[in-house]
C-alpha cells in the first residue's frame, strides 16, 4: 500500500479541492480560501496560487515576522455517483509566506507554505506525516488520469465492472431484495478499490501483481482483471 506520505503528496498535488485557512481570515468566504492552483517545491514547500486581493494574500503580506500559521485542507471526492463520496482528507500545516515575483498571472500573488506537519485520514487509515518524507515522497503516477479513468470505466465499461462481483464470491449476494452493484471508487498504481452497494455497502481492493507505471501498463491489468472475473 502507499505510505502516509506518499497519499498525502498525491493528495496535494491532485485536482482536489482546498482551501487554506489562516488565522484572521475566518470571516472569509469558502471560494476566497480556495487556492487557483498548487504545486509542491523541490524542498517540499508548498507554493498556493491566489488572486492579489485575497484577504489571504492580505493576511500573509502583513505578518507579524514574516510568518503566518495555515493549514491547507484537502477534500478527495470521489468522482463517480457512489454513496458516500468523500474519499478522504489531508492537512497540511505550517507557516505561510508570501512569494512575489513567482505568480506568472497578472493580478495574482503565489504564497509559500513551509510544511510543519501533515495528516492523512483517507481509504487507507489515517496517519502522520513528518515533512521531510512529504517532500521525499512519491506521487502516484496515475494521479492526473484518475478522475477519467473512472468515469470512462463507470460509463463505458458498466457490464465488465459488474462481473467483479464473481471475485467476492458470497458477500456480493442480494440483499434486502436489491441486487448489488459494483461501482469504481479509487484507482493507484496498486491496484482498483471497488464499492458494493446495498446494505450494508462494503468496498474489495483488486490488487495488480506489479505497481503499474504509467497508463499502459494499467490497461494491461485491467485486462487481466475483467478475464479473471469472467
Amino acid at each position: 500500500m502507499p505510505s502516509a506520505a506518499e497519499r498525502t503528496r498525491t493528495l496535494v498535488q491532485s485536482t482536489c479541492s482546498a482551501v487554506l485557512l489562516v488565522h484572521g481570515v475566518e470571516g472569509a468566504r469558502p471560494e476566497q480560501l480556495a487556492p487557483q492552483a498548487r504545486v509542491v517545491g523541490p524542498d517540499g514547500e508548498v507554493y498556493l496560487l491566489f488572486p492579489a486581493d485575497s484577504p489571504v494574500v492580505r493576511a500573509a503580506t502583513h505578518a507579524v515576522h514574516d510568518e503566518l500559521p495555515a493549514v491547507l485542507e484537502i477534500t478527495d471526492v470521489a468522482p463517480v455517483a457512489v454513496p458516500h463520496r468523500i474519499r478522504g482528507r489531508a492537512w497540511i500545516s505550517g507557516w505561510l509566506t508570501s512569494a512575489p515575483g513567482l505568480a506568472t498571472e497578472p493580478g495574482a500573488m503565489m504564497l509559500r507554505l513551509e510544511v510543519g506537519e501533515a495528516s492523512v485520514d483517507d481509504l487507507w487509515g489515517a496517519g502522520g506525516v513528518e515533512p521531510e518524507d512529504f517532500a521525499a515522497a512519491a506521487v502516484d503516477p496515475l494521479v492526473a488520469h484518475e478522475t477519467e479513468l473512472l468515469q470512462h470505466l463507470a460509463s463505458a465499461h458498466d457490464d465488465q465492472v459488474q462481473t467483479l462481483c464473481a471475485l467476492v464470491g458470497d458477500r456480493a449476494a442480494v440483499t434486502g431484495g436489491r441486487a448489488r452493484r459494483a461501482v469504481p471508487l479509487a484507482l493507484d498504481r496498486f491496484g482498483l478499490r471497488v464499492r458494493f452497494t446495498g446494505e450494508p455497502a462494503f468496498d474489495a481492493r483488486f490488487d495488480f501483481p506489479t505497481p503499474v507505471r504509467d497508463v499502459t501498463e494499467l490497461r494491461r491489468e485491467m485486462h487481466a482483471l475483467f478475464a479473471a472475473a469472467e
